[in-house]
């Protein structure tokens, strides 16, 4: 029961602070972002690759013509590690937040495809039993503590990028109103909701206030990068870690200007 009610607490915690601006999260969180791809189109589940990690390489090679570099082999794993954590975590995440229950990530049932001249992922879910808050958070921590040995140790793909690449994505009703309530708060409430996930993602991810435009609001920012930069017409992602202590930097720096002006003042 105690469980159960502090579930419920996160969500309307979450609820409150959205309606404090005016908005309503049933709206905002509406979208159903879980992929309409046929199955006809896939190549292999998760659950395959957790079992033969090499189905990976091959798909890679077999897909992408600048597979046979190295550095480029290596990010394209990452990067799909990235698109699984955003393309099936995230939903998931939203819809938890909008309905106060989700269902199951079912390896089992979540497939890599070839659309739109890339890989993807896309998760059937059409025969899960939903979960209130404690189960999604104690199944899922599981699930992403299982999995990141092969990530890391079969795949190469980073800790760095394989934790905050998840972090996003369990952040993921909190990148929607990033700059649409009071930012403190939104940061307090982002980094006490990772924490409940019993692996490192909280570690990787650091929600923090920044000012753009004169504008204060609520970023994520990783201990990580995905690679994605080392790609063919991509760059930097506004959460890399890469440019992270550089971004850090500056945010000191423009909050530490009001604070001055005070100290001047009080003078």
């Amino acid at each position: 029961m105690v469980k159960t009610e502090a579930g419920h607490q996160w969500l309307a915690d979450y609820h409150h602070l959205a309606a404090s601006e005016g908005i309503k999260p049933s709206a905002l969180l509406k979208s159903d972002t879980l992929s309409d791809i046929h199955p006809q189109s896939t190549l292999f589940s998760l659950a395959q690759l957790l079992e033969s990690p090499g189905l990976i390489w091959q798909t890679i090679q077999n897909n992408y013509p600048d597979a046979d570099h190295p550095r480029i082999r290596k990010a394209r794993v990452s990067v799909l590690q990235q698109d699984l954590a955003l393309q099936i975590i995230w939903p998931l995440v939203i819809r938890l937040f909008r309905d106060g229950h989700t269902i199951a990530l079912n390896p089992d049932q979540v497939f890599l495809c070839w659309k739109d001249n890339d890989l993807t992922w896309f998760h059937l879910a059409n025969s899960s039993e939903p979960l209130e808050t404690h189960a999604f958070i104690h199944g899922l921590s599981k699930q992403l503590q299982n999995w990141y040995p092969i990530f890391r140790h079969e795949l190469g793909v980073s800790p760095g990028a394989y934790w905050s690449s998840f972090g996003l994505a369990l952040g993921a009703p909190y990148s929607m109103i990033w700059n649409q309530v009071n930012p403190e708060a939104l940061c307090k409430q982002a980094n006490h909701w990772l924490a409940q996930f019993n692996c490192e993602a909280n570690n990787h991810i650091d929600w923090i206030p920044a000012e753009f435009s004169q504008h204060m609001c609520a970023i994520p920012q990783r201990r990580g990068c995905c690679l994605k930069y080392l790609l063919p017409e991509e760059g930097y992602c506004g959460t890399c870690g890469v440019h992270r202590k550089e971004r850090m930097a500056q945010i000191e720096t423009q909050q530490s200007i009001p604070q001055a002006r005070k100290n001047v003042r009080s003078c």
